[in-house]
């Protein structure tokens, strides 16, 4: 269930990298061979390359993991949301120019922002749904009255979001949604209204959220058969774990087994709870 967000900062490297951005492909590449053998996704975020003018090491960077990891699916972390000609150009980048496997974006232009990614047959989209940061509320978390005679029947705005990508929006079976870790209440009540849609769930580790809460909330099995599928992503708490430490690949690597082993126990302690 773990997925390592790879997400440079050069600020952040260890000695003998720290603030050179030609070294992020050296850093990442790294810290994909530590892992490739835990995870079941990779996930860079973009904005962490193009701020350091660093594009063509991504680029050089997913074609790395193709080559090391070729049956790990790569997420772009890019959180588009445009419309017309512009999506088509940014799904074409996702999924053309980088050749990722599927793409985050932001549903708050509606459909027609989303259907040109959908247009790729085998690729996949994780829509913002209800997202780890303290003002998410802002706008997710607020009121849809759907009953003018009873005010207390009501939908929310990531819940809405959430019936529209289990349904209508699901053309192909390409969407999944991403949701906090930072909230196991709201994450349980997405996984209410979408069964089985995968879920992309960032917020592991650094920003606080809780591994065990994660699972039990999410992840659910039936007849040994995973039937509601999560990507629990960790970044910096992985990446970062060791920064003066010139093997700090291997304590990557450490922190990576930590975090597995604890979705492992949760997941077994669902298990057994179903039983």
């Amino acid at each position: 269930m773990l997925c390592v967000g790879l997400d440079p900062e050069p600020a952040k490297f260890p000695l003998g990298m720290r603030g050179d951005p030609s070294k992020i492909f050296a850093f990442c590449s790294r810290i994909v061979e530590a892992t490739h053998d835990l995870v079941l996704a990779f996930k860079p975020q973009i904005a962490y390359f193009a701020a350091n003018g660093a594009e063509a090491q991504l680029e050089l960077l997913m074609k790395y993991i193709r080559e090391v990891a070729p049956h790990i699916p790569i997420i772009l972390d890019a959180k588009r949301g445009d419309v017309g000609s512009t999506a088509e150009q940014y799904a074409k980048e996702a999924f053309v120019r980088y050749g990722a496997d599927a793409v985050t974006l932001s549903p708050y232009l509606g459909f027609d922002s989303i259907a040109p990614y959908l247009e790729y047959e085998g690729k996949g989209a994780f829509l913002l749904c209800k997202t780890s940061n303290k003002g998410s509320g802002d706008l997710q978390d607020k009121r849809i009255f759907q009953d003018q005679v009873d005010p207390e029947d009501y939908s929310t705005v990531y819940q809405h979001v959430a019936r529209m990508a289990k349904h209508e929006w699901n053309i192909n079976g390409q969407l999944g949604l991403v949701v906090g870790a930072t909230y196991p209440e709201q994450l349980a009540r997405v996984r209410e209204i979408a069964p089985r849609l995968p879920l992309l769930i960032p917020g592991v580790g650094a920003q606080g959220g809780d591994a065990t809460a994660v699972v039990k909330a999410a992840w659910r099995q039936v007849d040994g058969v995973t039937v509601s599928p999560i990507i629990v992503n960790s970044s910096r708490a992985i990446l970062y774990a060791s920064p003066d430490d010139a093997d700090f690949e291997f304590a990557a690597r450490r922190v990576a087994l930590e975090t597995r082993k604890q979705l492992n126990e949760a997941k077994f302690s669902v298990t057994t709870l179903a039983r």
